[in-house]
């Protein structure tokens, strides 16, 4: 994406992506370059995690450090970089109703195409970490309705989001996923769903509305996006796979800088400086400061 091409084309695009048949993927973003890396592999969207964005802002874990200021921030980076749509993590709203009208004013401003609200207790956790807490469903679908009022008539789609597989069970989990669609959810996200049979009582039991699935390593059954969608799932997110490919990158690229005193035994592995500078569209900045330079 060049400097003078328009970001991702917000909600009408993304809602024209579930339109058709198929399900639709999202790789995992965690900051502009990496969703730049995704867009220039195919995909069609990108997701913002925000395990990924505390990752990369703090260097810490999910456990509820970021504000909305900081993630809001990130996702608006993200989205202008990239030409594609933008689903970001808004974690809990960040407060009551009011907070949460305030979150999506703020990721609509970022160029969000759609966002998730979850249903934990502050501080929240990443789903797939242990001593999550809840907020009373008919409270998260308070929330719900809230973000559906606050948005314009081109906002970011709304995603209501539950944690309760694993705290409360699946058929609550799913009462709960139904009771935050009747609020005015656009799409359902079920986190936590760990079988072929779980995913597909999600789908039965939640007709009417798209279902949103986080395929994360070790914790889900080894569907392909294809097979999930043959069980009628939407959308397709891959929240952690970038990130856990960057750790392990960097650990192996640091420790054989730290061992060796230079990257020389590195090169097979890296991409050159000319590379880089292609990627990052050096020539085309280099191109609009000439065209636009005074004389």
């Amino acid at each position: 994406m060049g400097l003078l091409d328009p970001p991702g084309g917000g909600s009408a695009r993304l809602a024209g992506l579930l339109a058709r048949d198929g399900v639709v993927v999202a790789a995992g973003c965690f900051d502009p370059l990496s969703a730049r890396v995704a867009e220039s592999a195919g995909f069609e969207s990108v997701y913002m995690t925000g395990n990924g964005a505390s990752a990369a802002r703090l260097g810490r874990p999910d456990v509820g450090l970021l504000t909305l200021t900081e993630m809001a921030d990130q996702a608006g980076r993200i989205a202008d970089a990239v030409g594609v749509p933008l689903i970001a993590d808004a974690d809990t709203g960040y407060g009551n109703p009011l907070n949460v009208i305030r979150t999506v004013r703020a990721y609509e401003r970022a160029g969000v195409a759609a966002l998730h609200l979850e249903d934990q207790r502050m501080p929240k956790r990443c789903g797939h970490l242990e001593g999550k807490q809840l907020v009373p469903a008919e409270e998260h679908a308070a929330k719900v309705a809230a973000a559906v009022a606050a948005r314009g008539p081109s906002g970011p789609l709304v995603i209501g989001r539950t944690d309760a597989v694993s705290v409360e069970g699946l058929d609550a989990a799913l009462g709960r996923a139904r009771a935050y669609g009747e609020a005015g959810a656009d799409l359902l996200f079920v986190e936590g769903l760990a079988s072929e049979a779980d995913i597909s009582a999600a789908v039965r039991r939640l007709d009417g509305w798209p279902l949103v699935f986080a395929w994360v390593e070790g914790k889900v059954p080894p569907l392909t996006p294809a097979q999930l969608g043959e069980l009628g799932v939407s959308v397709v997110i891959f929240p952690l796979t970038a990130v856990l490919a960057t750790l392990r990158t960097l650990q192996r690229t640091y420790a054989a800088l730290a061992e060796q005193g230079t990257s020389l035994g590195l090169t097979g592995e890296l991409a050159s400086f000319e590379e880089f500078s292609a990627f990052m569209g050096a020539e085309d900045a280099a191109a609009l400061e000439e065209r636009f330079s005074p004389g």
